[in-house]
């Protein structure tokens, strides 16, 4: 790989063992996806729960604070996996507590601001078309690039650590304008009504891509979809596909047209209701008994938070209901009287937490609890591996099965 100077200052250790360490795991990175260089980055964000890096990473990080080590862009995080206000009621011990203040501490100590957050797009600073970016989280690397215009690849929580260190990031994948062209296209007859259809459109469109190397293009779509309709019909595919880019035709900015991606290359596959029936009949449970109901997977916008909380109105739970936001959101729901009408019904509203990263096993088995509703595409992929049966309904029918104990 081609280096400048500044990053062969960085290679030979003039620029501290923190930033030798970051650029020459870069470069394993770049030459493995046969990277020609490095590009600047405006942003990083981390996806590293404590669940996921353990006391090794925990450790590693300790290391880099110790050493005075700072991040030299602006770096973030993504949803932790403790809500150390409320994490014992839920099952979670004082040992995975103590793993997540001992990371929080040694971040905050390299300059990584504690965000906590899925949804940045929608609270901090989104990203601008022609951005390049170190994103973690699959969901956000899919929405920068589709729905911003911005480039990112999924950096693992090391790589998007070193480009919180050096700046910059190997060139390759989705940094490259011939890694942007569409190389399949759906045209969809029967639209998505709400944001369980977005996800579930979302989820068939990233089973049949299957691979982090195709690009998807999305025709028939009569009407723009919102922030978070958009959000949810991202975070599936990425789930379900790995897929951190697509276009749909008239909408993304750089399918203004279908050549401008290059979708006129490709043959057009049709979508119907039957594909969108199929797969959301496999997370069907009509008349099940209920163990718990999540929303998250992505964390709650304050949109998503001022619908569920007037869903709530006068209403009370039969089983618990987990909700997880943002901390950029919980103050505003606060304020707007949002979290009490959600609580006040019985539910738990957990900040910078995100439910699959947050020791979800170890919490279903705390709990015994197995049956778990959602009206996320995403959430329901998941937890199928942590012991948990899930199942998918709208919004308002997660609410309507939580009062009444059963699967509506």
């Amino acid at each position: 790989m081609r280096l400048n100077d500044e990053e062969h200052a960085m290679l030979t250790g003039a620029r501290g063992p923190a930033q030798k360490w970051a650029i020459d795991h870069q470069m394993k990175v770049g030459r493995f996806f046969d990277a020609v260089d490095m590009v600047p980055v405006s942003q990083a964000h981390m996806m590293a729960d404590p669940e996921s890096v353990g006391d090794a990473g925990v450790s590693f990080v300790e290391d880099l604070a110790s050493n005075g080590s700072k991040v030299v862009i602006p770096m973030i995080t993504d949803p932790r996996g403790v809500d150390l206000a409320h994490y014992q009621p839920l099952g979670q011990t004082e040992e995975m507590a103590t793993l997540e203040r001992r990371f929080i501490a040694a971040c905050e100590a390299i300059g990584i601001m504690m965000t906590n957050t899925c949804i940045n797009y929608q609270t901090i600073m989104p990203p601008v078309r022609g951005d390049h970016l170190a994103y973690g989280d699959t969901g956000v690397v899919i929405y920068a690039n589709s729905v911003c215009g911005a480039r990112s690849n999924f950096e693992g929580g090391p790589s998007a650590l070193a480009a919180g260190l050096t700046g910059r990031t190997p060139r390759y994948g989705l940094h490259l304008d011939e890694q942007r062209q569409a190389t399949r296209r759906f045209h969809v007859s029967a639209q998505p009504k709400n944001l369980t259809d977005w996800g579930i459109l979302g989820a068939i469109i990233g089973k049949k891509s299957g691979s982090y190397w195709e690009v998807p293009l999305l025709e028939g779509i009569e009407n723009v979809p919102t922030s978070d309709e958009i959000k949810h019909f991202g975070a599936a595919m990425a789930s379900y596909g790995s897929t951190p880019l697509f276009h749909i035709a008239g909408i993304t900015p750089e399918a203004q047209t279908i050549a401008d991606c290059g979708g006129d290359k490709c043959a057009s596959e049709a979508l119907t209701a039957d594909d969108i029936s199929a797969l959301g009949g496999g997370f069907s449970g009509t008349g099940d008994k209920l163990d718990v109901v999540v929303f998250a997977a992505p964390q709650l916008s304050i949109v998503e938070m001022q619908q569920l909380a007037g869903l709530c109105r006068g209403v009370r739970f039969k089983v618990p209901v987990i909700v997880c936001t943002a901390p950029q959101v919980i103050g505003d729901a606060r304020r707007m009287g949002f979290i009490d009408l959600i609580e006040t019904a019985g539910g738990t509203v957990l900040e910078g937490t995100c439910f699959y990263n947050q020791y979800a096993r170890e919490i279903g088995e705390a709990n015994g609890w197995v049956r778990l509703l959602s009206n996320s595409a995403k959430i329901v992929n998941i937890l199928g591996g942590y012991g948990y049966k899930p199942a998918l309904a709208s919004m308002e029918n997660c609410v309507a099965s939580a009062i009444e104990g059963i699967i509506q």
